[in-house]
C-alpha cells in the first residue's frame, strides 16, 4: 500500500468512525419541530403542549415552527428534504402521510421520504355550526342542506385535510351538497364560522370545543360512530342518525427517511416520555384529545399501512380533488 492509498484509507476510516459516533452525540443543539398548519389550530396546540417536555427528555430546546399551506404538504416536504440527522422533526396527520399523496401524485415528496416514529394523539372531529343558522341537530343540518343544495358553506384547514374529508364523508353518507371553503389552518377555519362567512365545520376538538363552551359555536356531534369520553355530552354519529359514518383523527411524529435508527429510537423514547407527562395528558384532555402512543416505530408503520387504506378509499369514493 503506497502512502497516498494509506492516507485515503485512514481518512475513510476516520469519516466512518465520525458517522458511527454521531447517534451517541445526539442531540447537541436545538431541535426544530415543524407543523403544517397555522398557530392556534389543533396541530399547533399538540406541538406546544408537549414541546417543553420533549425538550427536557432530549436535553435540548425544541422550537415549534409553523409552516402552513397546501394542506400541510409544505411542512411535510420541508422535513422530507431536511438532513436525516434528528434535528428536524414533523408532527403530521393523515393529510400529510396518506391523503395528499393520494390527491396529488406530483407532490415533491412521498410518504416513503418520511420515517414513522410514533403515533401521539387520537381524537374525534367535532361537527359544529354557527348558532345564528338555527341548526340544532344533525337532522336539521341535513334538512337545511337538502332544501338549498350548495348554499351551506363549510370551512376546513385546507384541501385534503381531515376536516375536509370529514365533510366529504358526511355528504357521501347523507347525499347532501355543500360548498367547501378551505383555509390555511384550523383556527382560521373556525374564525370563519364564528364570523358567519361559513356556516359549519368539521373541526378538531382543540379548535372547536373552547368556542363551543363559550357559545360562539354550536357543537352537534362527534365524528365517531359512538359517543366519545373525550367530548362528553355530544352524540356520536350513530345516535345522531348516521350509522354509516365513522371517522377518527390522529397526529404522529415523523423524521426524514434515512435518519439513523439509533437517533429515531432516541426521538421515540423522548416523545413517549413527553406525552406521558401528567401535565401534557391533562392539557390535551381538556380539549378532547387523548394521548395514544405506538409501542414501537415498527408498530406505528404497521398502523399507517392499514389506516392509509381508509383515507385513500375515502379520497376516491368521495371524489375529492385538488382545488
Amino acid at each position: 500500500m503506497n502512502k497516498t492509498t494509506l492516507v485515503l484509507a485512514l481518512g475513510l476510516c476516520a469519516l466512518a468512525g465520525t458517522a458511527l459516533a454521531q447517534p451517541g452525540d445526539y442531540p447537541s443543539k436545538p431541535i426544530r419541530l415543524v407543523i403544517g398548519f397555522a398557530p392556534g389550530g389543533a396541530a399547533d396546540y399538540v406541538a406546544r403542549a408537549m414541546s417543553d417536555a420533549l425538550g427536557k427528555s432530549l436535553g435540548q430546546p425544541v422550537v415549534v415552527d409553523n409552516k402552513p399551506g397546501n394542506g400541510s404538504s409544505i411542512a411535510a416536504e420541508l422535513v422530507a428534504k431536511a438532513p436525516p440527522d434528528g434535528y428536524t422533526l414533523l408532527i403530521a396527520s393523515p393529510s400529510s402521510i396518506s391523503v395528499n399523496p393520494a390527491l396529488n401524485p406530483k407532490l415533491a415528496y412521498s410518504a416513503r421520504d418520511l420515517k414513522a416514529v410514533t403515533k401521539m394523539t387520537t381524537s374525534p372531529l367535532v361537527l359544529a355550526v354557527n348558532p345564528a343558522t338555527g341548526i340544532q341537530s344533525i337532522a336539521d343540518l341535513i334538512a337545511a342542506a337538502k332544501k338549498d343544495p350548495g348554499k351551506l358553506n363549510y370551512s376546513t384547514s385546507g384541501n385534503g385535510s381531515a376536516p375536509h374529508l370529514g365533510a366529504a364523508l358526511f355528504s357521501q353518507v347523507t347525499g347532501v351538497e355543500m360548498t367547501h371553503i378551505p383555509y390555511r389552518g384550523g383556527s382560521l377555519a373556525i374564525q370563519s364560522v364564528m364570523a358567519g362567512d361559513t356556516q359549519l365545520t368539521f373541526g378538531t376538538s382543540p379548535s372547536v370545543l373552547p368556542m363551543a363552551s363559550g357559545g360562539r359555536l354550536r357543537a352537534l356531534a362527534v365524528s365517531t360512530s359512538e359517543r366519545s369520553p373525550l367530548v362528553p355530552g355530544l352524540q356520536g354519529m350513530k345516535e345522531a342518525g348516521l350509522p354509516g359514518y365513522n371517522l377518527e383523527f390522529w397526529y404522529g411524529m415523523f423524521v426524514p427517511a434515512g435518519t439513523p435508527p439509533a437517533i429515531a429510537k432516541k426521538i421515540f423514547d423522548a416523545t413517549t416520555a413527553a406525552m406521558q407527562q401528567p401535565s401534557v395528558k391533562a392539557s390535551l384532555a381538556r380539549d378532547g384529545t387523548e394521548v395514544s402512543l405506538s409501542s414501537s416505530p415498527e408498530q406505528f408503520e404497521a398502523f399507517l399501512a392499514e389506516d392509509g387504506k381508509f383515507w385513500v378509499k375515502l379520497v376516491k369514493s368521495a371524489n375529492v380533488k385538488v382545488e
